[in-house]
């Protein structure tokens, strides 16, 4: 009997411990700041890093998609970023960021996960692309390892939608609608 109840409690808790991130919305995000590696950024036809802080979110409606450095994890959320791209938002108002959280990627696997964030910003060069080192976002925001995370925000800054791991068909469409109205 206590171990039915105890695989009871393990159960009911389990989705709690593993999506515990620390992002309400309506709230701004928890502020951090990335120095090692930070922005890609183009510099003629090469890529270069600068310091990227979260206050650099505001001004603009964008979704966030906080990733490990991970194929599986970039995977998890294709479907919408392939929605994003054929909404063809105006980048006067909307700009995704993708942070990349090298900390968590396979061993070994760092140098190529920066070189492709690189090939991406020079693919996607109106997408702001945050290569985090050392996984200072996903530690402050307290997000999933080996997962991915998407938030959206208004232009303010303001969390209106945040969810870890793969998005529903239902959930792609309500982030969009969500985007839309704050455009």
């Amino acid at each position: 009997m206590k171990l039915k109840t105890l695989l009871a409690l393990s159960l009911t808790a389990a989705p709690m411990m593993s999506w515990a991130h620390n992002i309400e919305v309506g709230h701004s995000l928890p502020s951090v700041m990335v120095a090692s590696h930070g922005e890609v950024i183009l510099d003629g036809d090469k890529t270069a890093y600068t310091d990227w802080k979260s206050e650099q979110l505001n001004g603009k409606v964008r979704i966030i998609q906080a990733i490990a450095g991970r194929k599986s994890s970039k995977k998890m959320n294709a479907p919408l970023m392939t929605a994003i791209t054929a909404a063809k938002f105006s980048p006067d108002n909307y700009q995704t960021t993708t942070i990349i959280n090298q900390d968590d990627s396979m061993w070994g696997t760092g140098s190529f996960v920066k070189s492709s964030a690189e090939d991406s910003k020079q693919e996607f060069s109106w997408s702001s692309i945050v290569v985090d080192e050392d996984g200072l976002v996903a530690n402050t925001w307290d997000l999933a390892e080996e997962s991915s995370a998407i938030i959206a925000l208004d232009k303010m800054g303001k969390v209106l939608f945040v969810k870890e791991g793969a998005l529903t068909e239902q959930e792609i469409t309500d982030v969009l609608a969500k985007v839309k109205a704050s455009l």
